[in-house]
């Protein structure tokens, strides 16, 4: 979505005019998206710690409360992201990440031999790992809160016992720790795409350097080519 001095939003409010030589890369509204959702996350996480090891659980205690936080954390997971369905710049990068593009096969290729020079990794506002990362997360969240709502509802699913559901929701919130974790270890190698979640603008250069189809996306307020629109 283009945002350039002097440019309106698409309700017709005035944008407000972009810092010297950085461009916009994600509105309030999206910057809020993702921080509720982290704070949620976490919550589900720490909660859970606490009641998963034994030494933090006795380190803590209040049992019931840990349980509490970590239900209805978990339930209220989806809600940044259903609100934010009501935002247009927020429905415009879904589609963005949505698209499995030519570019993006070209992308994992390039990161699998380590290619790191600009012009070997094509990307639009988001990468291919990006991309793929923002899927797994969204299919792990169902999964486990589908796993908790058969853990706190015992019945639900005669035909699948609790047990299975258990375990399942276990396996998988530790693979949801390790990727979260890498997830925050690649953002602090890159202060750049920190800033633009911190604040929503991100250098010009940096953005030609990572998301050149991006950019030119943003001057021409089109996708680049029919390459762009490609599923694949």
């Amino acid at each position: 979505m283009r945002s350039t001095a002097g440019s309106t939003a698409p309700t017709g409010t005035a944008m407000p005019p972009e810092p010297s030589g950085r461009v916009r890369r994600f509105s309030t509204a999206e910057r809020w998206i993702h921080r509720t959702t982290g704070y949620l996350m976490l919550v589900c996480l720490v909660t859970a710690a606490c009641l998963y090891l034994g030494p933090l659980a006795q380190l803590v205690g209040r049992r019931h409360l840990m349980v509490t936080l970590h239900e209805w954390s978990g339930i209220c997971l989806p809600l940044p992201f259903l609100l934010g369905l009501f935002s247009r710049a927020f429905r415009a990068d879904l589609r963005r990440i949505n698209r499995f593009a030519v570019y993006d096969r070209q992308w994992l290729r390039a990161a699998r031999r380590r290619i790191t020079s600009s012009g070997a990794r094509p990307a639009g506002k988001f990468n291919a790992g990006q991309k793929l990362y923002a899927g797994w997360i969204a299919g792990a969240v169902l999964v486990m809160m589908f796993t908790g709502l058969l853990m706190w509802f015992m019945g639900l699913l005669p035909f699948i016992s609790r047990t299975s559901a258990i375990f399942v929701h276990d396996l998988l919130a530790w693979a949801i720790t390790f990727v979260l974790l890498a997830h925050m270890r690649k953002a602090r190698q890159d202060p750049e795409a920190l800033l633009g979640m911190r604040t929503g603008y991100v250098s010009r250069a940096w953005a030609q350097r990572y998301h050149a189809r991006w950019l030119r996306e943003e001057r021409s307020g089109a996708p680049t080519s029919a390459g762009d629109r490609q599923l694949t």
